[in-house]
């Protein structure tokens, strides 16, 4: 299979691992060693003899992508996919799922926010079930208090709006089979959101529960961040939006038409009557201007979602491949 990028996976005739380990890098050289550690020692406990470590530096300003050259000279398990700029998180974990070969596949992050030792329990659980996923999610949203309303509130607008249900609390964690990672990276979708994509793919798919830490230093993913994900979310996986716009413009014609019926036979009954009010008039001149624009812009982002498509761009371009 070629990846969603532009260069064709090296044909390996060694054995596929039994384990790949996915994660993507952006500003993560504090954490680099540690998890490094605390993955190998996971992958361990849980009697995993081949295994692979992907990491997808996704354009790291930082020297993170140094940290794993080095790491590599100690540990040939260590694969690294350099992209060729930060593509950004959902794109880089396609990278490395694109790039990893194991029968068996987890994504975590390496910001040990979830610590690796929960791995043994995520392969206990996979095997248990027979499910070909097996999700983190969390008991309570951790952080701040803008931060755990502001994740309920994104989970929330997007189930509602959305017709594929992803739990409220869910983790980038996740253990997955082969056959499934197959079918979602055959999907071929531009505008990536891969919560949505994940639970839209099928399959069985099973949640633990997984204590999820406060990240040392400030999150990566800021308000501005947070709300464009929301945007790329609704309009790659709902229409809902274009509903309600079309519902709320049939509703302004239907009062638009009412209250002209009123007037007519207004002026009819009273023709001494003179209809005035210019502040009035210069109000709903200046609401509807912004319904209007409103109207547009919803349909620009359908519109922008359907341009990139089309371009059919690669989701990513890698720079070099440290296999």
């Amino acid at each position: 299979m070629l990846t969603p990028g532009t260069t064709p996976l090296r044909e390996s005739t060694a054995p596929a691992p039994q384990l790949s380990i996915v994660t993507s890098v952006y500003r993560s050289e504090q954490f680099i060693p540690r998890f490094i550690d605390e993955m190998v020692a996971a992958i361990g406990e849980a009697g995993i003899e081949r295994y692979e470590l992907v990491f997808v530096n996704d354009g790291s300003p930082d020297e993170s992508l140094q940290h794993l050259i080095h790491a590599r000279g100690a540990n040939a398990s260590i694969k690294i996919v350099d992209l060729s700029r930060n593509f950004g998180h959902h794109k880089a974990v396609m990278a490395g799922l694109a790039h990893a070969r194991g029968h068996l596949l987890f994504i975590i992050d390496c910001d040990l926010e979830v610590r690796p030792g929960v791995l043994p329990h995520f392969l206990e659980t996979l095997r248990g079930t027979g499910a070909d996923v097996v999700y983190g999610i969390q008991a309570r949203r951790k952080g701040a208090w803008v931060e755990r309303v502001g994740g309920a509130v994104f989970w929330r607008l997007f189930n509602r709006l959305s017709d594929t249900k992803v739990p409220a609390n869910v983790l980038s964690e996740r253990l997955m089979t082969r056959r499934y990672v197959d079918a979602l990276l055959s999907l071929g979708d531009r505008n990536v959101f891969l919560g949505g994509m994940m639970y839209w793919s099928g399959f069985r798919q099973v949640a633990v529960v997984v204590e999820k830490t406060q990240r040392e230093n400030a999150s990566t993913y800021s308000l501005r961040k947070r709300f464009a994900l929301l945007m790329e979310a609704v309009t790659s996986f709902s229409t809902v939006p274009l509903k309600m716009v079309l519902a709320g413009g049939l509703g302004i014609t239907l009062c638009a038409g009412v209250a002209g019926i009123a007037l007519v036979i207004r002026k009819l009954l009273h023709p001494e009557a003179v209809l005035t009010g210019f502040t009035s008039l210069m109000l709903v001149i200046i609401g509807m201007s912004g319904i209007i624009i409103t109207v547009l812009g919803v349909i620009g982002l359908y519109i922008s979602r359907i341009y990139t498509q089309t371009q059919n761009r690669p989701l990513f371009i890698v720079r070099e491949f440290h296999d």
